[in-house]
């Protein structure tokens, strides 16, 4: 511990992602029920997503500072997706629109995504760890290789019928999600 803190990094920055997720679970739990409508949930949900740059910002909470300024970069990116994404939907939903303001509204939270890949880019380059490197890219590459497995998998599923359309941008958080998992390994094998 450093200075006037008080609890040990590593277990703050577990306690504000716990949080981040019970005040997601929480949102949606709202959303689906009817109490709050879309528009408030995409508030509430980024106010839940910009308070995760708190810990972030904390010393020594990251393995590298190239993983701080990742984190950072990041949080910045998904925060301006949700409300890119709040935005676009409320407008679409509230408003007529022509087409060409509908092609710019969608714009709205795809920019951001740009920024996420653009970021996970920056840090493999700034990384100068070599055995972090090679950690966050081979976890990427399972994420990359779970994206496709999922992807081909409902393709063919919605190809013969037996499951809805999903749209694509569910491309991103299951990439995410994939990313998350391999990470995940890598701790539990200690590898």
């Amino acid at each position: 511990m450093t200075g006037g803190d008080t609890v040990p990094p590593k277990r703050s920055h577990r306690l504000w992602v716990s949080l981040f997720f019970l005040s997601t679970a929480i949102i949606g739990a709202l959303r689906i029920s009817g109490a709050i409508n879309g528009t408030t949930g995409f508030i509430l949900l980024a106010i839940a997503t910009g308070s995760l740059i708190i810990p972030m910002r904390r010393a020594g909470s990251c393995a590298s500072p190239a993983m701080a300024t990742y984190n950072q970069r990041v949080l910045l990116s998904s925060f301006g997706y949700v409300l890119g994404l709040g935005i676009a939907v409320t407008l679409w939903n509230d408003y007529e629109l022509s087409r060409p303001v509908v092609f710019a509204i969608s714009l709205l939270p795809t920019l951001p995504t740009f920024g996420i890949i653009w970021a996970m880019a920056r840090y493999i380059a700034d990384e100068q760890d070599e055995y972090l490197r090679h950690r966050t890219i081979m976890a990427s590459l399972v994420a990359l290789g779970f994206v496709l497995a999922v992807g081909i998998f409902w393709g063919f599923l919605e190809m013969f019928e037996l499951v809805p359309h999903i749209w694509a941008w569910w491309v991103l958080p299951v990439w995410a999600i994939g990313l998350g998992l391999a990470q995940l390994w890598q701790k539990v094998r200690g590898a």
